[in-house]
């Protein structure tokens, strides 16, 4: 059962710091400014494409679909020898016994959307029994969402318990909690969320389901990564971050993983700690991989589509 929530345990969360707009955005500006070349741009094309969950969430998703999107994952461009695989590949609850099999003894993991994604709309004991058959299926991991209607009512017990809720239901699969950073509202609104979330069980905090727009941020993302850092130090515990929607290039890529290593250090450098929710961003990093290898840039015709 799920401990008893208590004042001593549970911050209150109407107190989370507030974010200096002016600040977080110029900061995330100066950060597009960065260069990396060469060799270790090389190696941060590399570290990215491997923090990539490959993504496919769609109504008219089938078998075959996921079987592909899962050889993918397996077989990034078998021209370029010595690649990494992605993270993990995401689908649908029903989907997840098929990227199982279909993934093997690969390392990759399998995460599934979960909590009636992406709107959240739906009763807590239909989210856990959702939560549930994921996990059964084989899921590594769990994407929710969290209930932002509550969330903006000031309803945030209800949101903290109803994570508390899945996270138990997860047991030992690791839990990705969804703000939709784009309809919260302000960066305050962010930060608040990103407490409730990480005092409530998440092993991660993603800024979007990529089925709105905006997704995600720099902004919004080290207002999230500031609140992942503040945690660590009142806590001792990691908490891994995903910036998920609008991250196509690889250049905007490693824009996040010179943040991530300027706000919380190199230790959040792995794909254990840290993914894009991009899957288009895999192609762009191949072809600039192979771009840094031979000198040209290849069509994308010879990658495939996901």
């Amino acid at each position: 059962m799920i401990a008893e929530r208590s004042a001593s345990r549970i911050p209150d969360f109407a107190l989370s710091p507030r974010v200096d707009q002016v600040g977080i955005e110029e900061r995330a500006a100066r950060v597009t400014k960065r260069s990396i070349k060469k060799d270790s741009k090389r190696n941060a094309l590399l570290l990215a494409l491997n923090m990539i969950d490959l993504t496919t969430l769609e109504g008219k998703d089938t078998t075959g679909k996921v079987q592909q999107l899962c050889y993918k994952a397996r077989h990034l461009h078998d021209a370029y020898p010595g690649l990494p695989t992605v993270a993990a590949v995401c689908v649908y609850p029903s989907m997840v016994k098929t990227a199982k099999t279909a993934l093997g003894d690969s390392g990759i993991k399998v995460a599934s959307v979960a909590t009636a994604f992406p709107s959240g709309q739906a009763p807590r004991d239909i989210k856990i029994r959702d939560t549930r058959y994921a996990v059964d299926n084989g899921a590594d991991e769990v994407d929710m969402v969290i209930s932002r209607g509550k969330y903006l009512e000031g309803e945030y017990n209800f949101v903290f318990d109803e994570i508390a809720a899945v996270k138990e239901a997860c047991g030992a699969a690791r839990l990705k909690v969804i703000l939709e950073t784009g309809e919260l509202g302000s960066y305050d609104k962010v930060r608040r969320a990103s407490d409730i979330a990480m005092y409530a069980g998440a092993d991660f905090i993603k800024t979007s389901t990529g089925k709105i727009s905006p997704a995600a941020t720099l902004p919004v993302t080290l207002v999230m990564l500031e609140a992942i850092r503040d945690f660590y130090y009142t806590t001792g515990k990691m908490i891994a971050m995903k910036p998920a929607g609008g991250i196509s290039r690889s250049k905007l890529a490693l824009h996040y993983l010179v943040m991530v290593k300027e706000i919380l250090g190199e230790a959040w450098l792995t794909n254990e700690w840290f993914r894009f929710g991009a899957s288009s961003l895999a192609n762009d990093i191949l072809m600039q991989l192979v771009k840094e290898q031979t000198g040209r840039y290849q069509s994308k015709d010879y990658f495939s589509i996901d």
